[in-house]
């Protein structure tokens, strides 16, 4: 797998379904705005009174789905940590690169921001004549 050509058609992504599941494994979907590093970690914030919030917090393990518009996409599952401290302020920084309005919120007091570190990628390209699904599994540090 061309991690180069994930990581391109990622960052020109702007939103992407985020699955987590319930305590008790109901799932649960949300469309999100994401932005990504070159190790392909997916920076996202949320608020702690939304659903997604408890089912990170009991269950870290997520997956997305990015891309809708094309016939290329990225299935992407991974653990969903909850950014502090110096990690934080480094991936806010990320994360603002991409959406310079997101600065602002930074005043909401229930906000916060977590990174997913794949364990899990498939990229597919479903346009006609060039067919290509391919995979790599990641080792959780």
């Amino acid at each position: 797998m061309d991690l180069v050509e994930v990581l391109r058609f990622l960052e020109g992504e702007k939103f992407g379904v985020l699955a987590t599941a319930t305590e008790d494994g109901k799932p649960e979907a949300a469309l999100m705005g994401f932005a990504v590093t070159p190790d392909l970690d997916i920076i996202f914030d949320t608020v702690r009174s939304f659903r997604k919030y408890p089912n990170l917090k009991k269950n870290p393990r997520v997956a997305w789905v990015i891309g809708c518009t094309s016939e290329i996409s990225v299935q992407y599952e991974g653990i969903a940590v909850e950014l502090q401290g110096a990690e934080l302020e480094r991936f806010k920084a990320i994360y603002a690169e991409k959406y310079p309005d997101s600065t602002g919120r930074d005043k909401w007091a229930e906000l916060t921001y977590f990174v997913t570190r794949p364990t899990w990628v498939r990229y597919g390209d479903y346009t006609p004549g060039k067919r290509r699904i391919e995979e790599k599994e990641f080792r959780v540090a």
